[in-house]
């Protein structure tokens, strides 16, 4: 017979399916905090076990933050508490904006359609690299073992017009407004031909105290989460 732990516990969703209750749609969120659907199976994944799921390598500091952190359950998701959706633009810029909107505008309303009190974060990754390999356009060529065709980027115009998309979309400041609960954006240089990716610190990064800084984004989503959440 399994074990199971304690059905109290707050668990993680990954590409948990949600369901607007007033509409019907369905949104598959990329991580959700929530609390469970019954019993946790003792023994099941858990967020230090996601790494090695999903081969992400880690340096020795990143694995020794992991190890300290609280271990979390990976389980069928219950009531959802908090909502996160990423996203990246590494190519193309111009043309993803609409997609970009439209899929982080859908995700907002879908948590806050399941339920007004969850926190729907959106996390955005922008490419700042003067140019790209993309894997779509040199996958033949590739194959075959030829040199790959090489996307050049407009930039800065390029990162800064992802980042002013990115500023028009809705955001709340409470549960009766329309919008995500917090935006993060990590700017990033990533030439995709192997070489190292370098995080890019200096603007048109948000910088240290912008609303869209990663920081500032961990930090109210706390912040929200203490406020509505402090009973749990």
């Amino acid at each position: 017979m399994q074990s199971h732990v304690t059905s109290g516990k707050v668990i993680l969703g990954v590409n948990h399916e949600m369901r607007d209750y007033a509409t019907g749609r369905k949104k598959d969120l990329d991580l959700v905090i929530a609390r469970p659907n019954g019993g946790v199976p003792a023994g099941g994944p858990s967020l230090k076990s996601l790494a090695t799921q999903y081969r992400i390598n880690l340096t020795p500091q990143e694995q020794t933050l992991l190890a300290g952190l609280p271990d979390i359950p990976v389980a069928p998701v219950g009531a959802t508490l908090v909502a996160l959706e990423a996203k990246a633009t590494m190519t193309a810029h111009v043309k993803s904006l609409p997609r970009l909107y439209d899929e982080l505008n859908s995700s907002h309303l879908c948590v806050h359609g399941s339920s007004v009190q969850a926190l729907a974060i959106a996390y955005v990754q922008v490419n700042h690299s003067a140019t790209f390999v993309s894997p779509i356009i040199n996958s033949k060529d590739m194959a075959r073992g030829l040199p790959p065709e090489i996307t050049k980027h407009k930039q800065p115009a390029d990162t800064q017009r992802v980042l002013d998309k990115v500023a028009e979309i809705p955001r709340r400041s409470n549960s009766k407004g329309t919008g995500f609960d917090a935006i993060g954006v990590t700017v990033l240089d990533l030439v995709n031909d192997g070489s190292p990716v370098r995080l890019v610190n200096s603007p048109p990064a948000p910088q240290q105290g912008d609303n869209f800084h990663y920081g500032s984004m961990i930090v109210r989503m706390a912040n929200e989460y203490d406020a509505t959440f402090a009973h749990i």
